[in-house]
């Protein structure tokens, strides 16, 4: 173990936005292809890790109507543990500020930084392809997380291709309810066979989200919080989730927008970021 000091750090759990999404295949399984950009935002939820001597993992403050056994962080840190044949136990404690059902990652972020924290407070040494891989097995966004830089993905969003992005200012609207993602992924509306794209079609004006006209349907507080937001700016959704977003190249220009929101709407201003904060944290 790490000295004591090292456990006192507070590890961010950044979100992120799809800049792009659509829909390409699906696999026997059942899965989704998709093309897909990652980008994040200085928006976070925040973890604390604190070491136990009776070898239990634990979270100190569960998410409401989310079992212990199935929250992300529980689960990555039990991963960890049994691929590292160690005993030690570990509490958790989560600062939860990304919404659930928001499209942002939030979940899939939290166990990212599960294992890139505890494989550095364990001293286990793993490489981050490894902690990926591990990853990939409680979440096809948890991979682009671990590996902390901007890219185009593509498989189920495992395949990752860095790059360097603009980092603009992003209004983002949050609206009050959860989208399912699974609900999405079952619509029978849902396009799944979609031609693919090259990067270079994003980098030409190519960034649709076929999963936009389903979350419309489904959820009629999204399709008001994209009207809302397109007063100001070009709204888009981001991923399978509520979030709506638009951006703008500086804060200024992002605050100005949020002023002329009608009032009720729940929204932040976020920075794109090309690495995440967790870069510099992983060993």
């Amino acid at each position: 173990m790490l000295n004591e000091a090292s456990w006192q750090v507070r590890f961010p759990a950044p979100a992120k936005l799809n800049l792009l999404l659509r829909i390409v295949g699906r696999r026997p399984d059942g899965y989704h292809l998709l093309q897909t950009v990652f980008q994040f935002i200085d928006h976070c939820d925040w973890l604390e890790f604190e070491p136990r001597e009776d070898g239990r993992i634990c979270l100190l403050n569960p998410i409401p109507g989310v079992p212990e056994d199935s929250d992300l962080t529980v689960r990555a840190a039990r991963m960890l543990r049994q691929a590292a044949k160690v005993d030690a136990g570990v509490s958790i404690r989560l600062e939860k500020n990304l919404p659930m059902g928001g499209g942002l990652g939030g979940g899939s972020s939290d166990a990212a930084t599960t294992l890139v924290a505890l494989n550095r407070l364990w001293n286990l040494g793993m490489g981050i392809e490894r902690l990926m891989e591990m990853g990939l097995a409680l979440g096809a966004d948890v991979p682009v997380f671990i590996k902390g830089r901007a890219a185009w993905a593509e498989g189920v969003g495992e395949i990752l291709t860095p790059l360097e992005l603009q980092e603009p200012w992003y209004l983002v609207m949050v609206p009050d309810c959860h989208v399912a993602t699974a609900q999405v992924f079952g619509d029978p509306e849902l396009t799944r066979d979609n031609p693919p794209i090259k990067m270079e079609d994003f980098f030409e004006g190519r960034q649709e989200n076929h999963c936009l006209p389903v979350v419309e349907k489904l959820y009629p507080e999204v399709a008001a919080a994209l009207a809302a937001l397109s007063k100001v700016g070009e709204a888009r959704l981001t991923g399978t989730g509520s979030c709506v977003f638009a951006s703008y190249p500086h804060e200024s220009d992002a605050r100005e927008a949020m002023s002329r929101l009608d009032r009720g709407w729940q929204a932040f201003i976020a920075k794109g970021m090309n690495c995440s904060p967790l870069c510099s944290m992983a060993v």
